[in-house]
């Protein structure tokens, strides 16, 4: 049974046409959109953390925002930087958030993408030691991260004050939420290393490489690769695996006014990101069958579990709950998706 969740980048800007204006739009509006995708049964609502733009940024309000106006529906993100955060604070919001959602939480995390500042995580002060990049560190922010939910002892106990001298875990711990940490990857190498540290596998809208094969092939064979390796590793929980997809069904005037004319988005993109080759992945649109019959075919989107639909958030809450809807009563069934009312 496939989940349905829905993406947003939270952008803000006060130019004609945007329903999402400021800073305050933008965060009330994800609330009220996750609301209403949890009453038409979509099974996730997830946000996209950048730095230093008019996008959404510290999630862990955001997302406990989210939590309490529902009672069902994933929150998570897809992906937090890891180059920019504090392993041991976002372990406890992150356990605070998911304590407060029922443990609903759904963490992507990973290196990131390019950013709007020159080495922006150093303005948060963290600046790689010699020899090492922030990758790297990204790396070594989430082991701690990860370590420090799951439980282990990562301060020394003052033995004045507890009358003990062992090592002290990060509180509150939220049990269950190292099981639902995901791995933002671009290459089918990460995703191997992904599966190897047992985490989940999110997989995005683009790749940081290209072998010449459609999109969506490539991104099923970093899937399988993640699927073998997970195996290899003998983890014994069944990891989850989640695409994104652009999806934007034609069955208004207004749908036609805004989407009718990217037809051109229909290809797969090659360009240049991060000082390599990337392919990017077509966007789906157009009348919601022949859409339904394109996904079913989409490689990629057979395997994963899980979609992720990008929504375009400055068009405003009723239309983005009109797409979602759009896409669950006329899409998505054909994928092997069911609402989730319960």
């Amino acid at each position: 049974m496939k989940r349905i969740g829905f993406l947003s980048f939270g952008h803000w800007q006060p130019v004609p046409g945007s329903e999402t204006r400021t800073a305050r739009d933008a965060l009330l509006q994800t609330v009220e959109l996750a609301v209403a995708a949890e009453e038409i049964g979509i099974d996730g609502a997830y946000v996209r953390v950048h730095h230093f733009a008019p996008q959404l940024a510290s999630p862990f309000p955001l997302l406990a925002a989210m939590a309490a106006r529902t009672s069902r529906i994933e929150v998570g993100t897809g992906v937090i930087d890891m180059r920019y955060e504090n392993p041991l604070y976002m372990a406890e919001e992150a356990a605070v958030t998911d304590l407060l959602s029922g443990g609903r939480l759904q963490l992507g995390v990973s290196r990131g993408s390019p950013e709007t500042a020159l080495r922006g995580s150093e303005a948060f002060g963290y600046v790689p030691a010699d020899g090492r990049t922030d990758s790297d560190d990204a790396r070594t922010h989430t082991a701690l991260f990860r370590a420090a939910i799951d439980g282990a002892g990562v301060a020394m106990a003052n033995p004045q004050v507890t009358g003990t001298s062992g090592a002290l875990a990060i509180q509150p711990q939220s049990p269950g939420l190292a099981d639902r940490i995901w791995w933002g990857s671009g290459t089918r190498q990460t995703a191997r290393w992904t599966a190897e540290q047992g985490m989940n596998l999110m997989s995005s809208t683009l790749l940081t490489e290209d072998t010449g094969v459609p999109f969506d092939e490539l991104q099923a064979e970093q899937i399988a690769i993640f699927r073998a390796a997970w195996a290899e590793a003998g983890w014994q929980r069944e990891p989850r695996v989640s695409v994104s997809r652009s999806v934007l069904p034609i069955v208004t005037d207004l749908d036609r006014r805004y989407f009718g004319g990217r037809s051109a988005e229909n290809t797969d993109q090659v360009g240049y990101l991060d000082g390599g080759v990337a392919r990017f992945g077509k966007s789906y649109v157009g009348e919601p069958d022949a859409i339904a019959d394109e996904l079913s075919r989409d490689a990629a989107v057979r395997e994963a579990d899980t979609v992720l639909l990008t929504v375009p958030n400055q068009l405003g809450v009723d239309y983005n709950a009109h797409l979602l809807e759009t896409i669950a009563r006329h899409v998505a069934p054909a994928l092997g998706w069911r609402p989730n009312l319960d």
